[in-house]
């Protein structure tokens, strides 16, 4: 299923990837008729009243993604944030098990949550990457490594350059794609297409190009991310608020 995963990447039309939280929201993209789906490692740690950024621990995450895995039949791709260790090795096992799971896919980002997110060294970053990806290769564990670059999320000074010099490095370090959270303008989204031959995944944000446009920029995958969730948390909210207000719980079934 990591080929035909990969293969998604490579259509005329970007991959559109619903990003899931649980067992429900997985049957949910299925029955749209999404072709894959992710998880939002924000989503996730929220569901679990867990801050985003790690804070959840390895073992939670993997009994979600077993029970997502074991929900949907499509090929699934888990947000892995920055891989749960500084280990290769570590990473790598981490990896292991998610693909014992059946995932085929995961996000590893090049920023990590101390006091405050920050981008990690792109070249220590890089290494960990190549180191990774030698250790999956040594024990044949097949796996679609997409790798989010966190400049334009980060908003740091020269975001493109920085995003641009990443991208060819990651690409070298052994990266299948190249996610860029929170890039919308053309401009910017046409360059860092052209600078590399890997598929190049962006998310929804309010001033992000449709699809439409989007195909024609050559990005290949588009990613909702945590956003539905958060309308449907508004709307429980709005609603259990009604019914308190209105004494009555009727509109639970209009």
């Amino acid at each position: 299923m990591m080929i035909e995963f990969k293969q998604l990447h490579q259509q005329k039309a970007p991959l559109l990837l619903a990003n899931v939280w649980d067992a429900t929201s997985a049957k949910c993209a299925e029955q749209a008729g999404y072709q894959a789906i992710g998880t939002s490692s924000a989503a996730l740690a929220a569901v679990l009243g867990y801050e985003d950024g790690e804070h959840i621990p390895f073992e939670e995450l993997l009994f979600v993604v077993k029970r997502i895995a074991a929900s949907s039949r499509l090929p699934l791709s888990v947000d892995f944030e920055s891989g749960f260790s500084t280990e290769p090795h570590i990473i790598a096992n981490h990896i292991q098990q998610l693909a014992e799971l059946g995932v085929v896919g995961v996000n590893i980002e090049d920023s990590r949550v101390k006091d405050t997110r920050i981008l990690c060294d792109k070249d220590g970053f890089a290494t960990l990457l190549q180191g990774v990806r030698a250790e999956l290769a040594a024990r044949e564990v097949p796996m679609f490594i997409n790798v989010r670059c966190d400049a334009f999320l980060l908003g740091v000074e020269n975001a493109l350059n920085e995003a641009l010099s990443r991208a060819s490095s990651y690409q070298a370090a052994g990266a299948d794609g190249l996610f860029f959270p929170c890039i919308y303008h053309e401009q910017d989204i046409t360059q860092v297409v052209e600078v590399t031959s890997l598929p190049i995944n962006v998310m929804a944000v309010p001033s992000l190009p449709d699809i439409e446009r989007l195909t024609q920029l050559g990005v290949k995958r588009i990613s909702t991310g945590n956003f539905a969730q958060i309308a449907m948390n508004e709307e429980l909210s709005a609603k259990l608020s009604q019914i308190k207000l209105q004494g009555s719980c009727s509109m639970l079934f209009e």
